[in-house]
């Protein structure tokens, strides 16, 4: 299977975090993996026979928005596929879409079954679409679409919170954050929770687990209390605790897998 980690154009680099691409010409089952990292987005695929998200056992459509995901899924695929996933920074669905973030936290949207109809003639283009390249570039127009429609209704403040806690790896007091933006802490914690669908504060708590778990995955420890106190957890037990609420196993049973 290819992987594609791919930076957004500058153009949406304000509301999409990052591009990924997974490709897979073998004609066996792929299961991929996915675990909170506080981005919700849209995803599209070409699949020989589709695509499915367990455990809630849903086949997907075509094209579709997801919210939080919070609870560990996978994506199972058979045969051949393309999935092309646009990361949107958390404060999008609300203002783009006009949706509840909390309402697809680890759930979706289907946008074939709204007012945004005209997706199937997007979905075609797609489609016919001969490269990787021009797949995202059609999908990147989209967004801009949207952008230029829905700007005024992105709440920026949100999106500079976001940012303090991603900069700090999600270590950074939520009242520091108030206090840089000049808000009392509960005027904050409410806006952050309505534009993205979870409070400051687990957002935070899955930046925090994002960055441990790459420290796992790259094998950049010496011990494991390297990750625990390089990421800011109390102690080992807090950070076993966080890490298999969020993966359902724990750090040593995840490095052996």
């Amino acid at each position: 299977m290819d992987i594609q980690n791919i930076i957004p154009g500058e153009s949406i680099a304000l509301f999409v975090k990052n591009i990924l691409v997974f490709e897979n010409r073998d004609t066996s089952e792929t299961i991929l993996p996915f675990f909170a990292d506080g981005y919700p987005g849209l995803l599209y695929h070409q699949t020989e026979n589709g695509l499915t998200i367990q455990p809630h056992g849903k086949k997907m459509p075509t094209i579709f928005l997801y919210g939080q995901t919070i609870k560990p899924i996978t994506i199972h695929v058979n045969g051949h596929f393309q999935i092309i996933i646009f990361q949107f920074y958390p404060f999008v669905l609300r203002a783009f879409w006009g949706i509840n973030p909390q309402d697809i936290n680890d759930s979706c949207h289907y946008l074939t079954n709204g007012p945004e109809n005209d997706i199937n003639k997007i979905i075609s283009e797609i489609l016919f679409a001969s490269t990787i390249e021009e797949k995202i570039r059609i999908i990147t127009n989209l967004l801009l679409d949207y952008f230029k429609q829905k700007s005024n209704k992105l709440d920026f403040l949100v999106r500079e919170a976001i940012q303090y806690i991603i900069d700090s790896r999600g270590i950074i007091a939520i009242k520091e954050i108030a206090e840089k933006e000049k808000l009392n802490i509960r005027t904050l914690e409410r806006r952050f929770l309505k534009e993205t669908g979870i409070s400051a504060k687990q957002f935070a708590k899955i930046v925090q687990f994002q960055s441990s778990l790459n420290q796992l995955e790259t094998k950049d420890f010496n011990k494991i209390n390297d990750v625990v106190y390089t990421n800011g957890y109390a102690d080992q037990s807090h950070f076993i605790r966080v890490f298999k609420a969020f993966t359902g196993v724990t750090p040593n049973t995840f490095g052996k897998i």
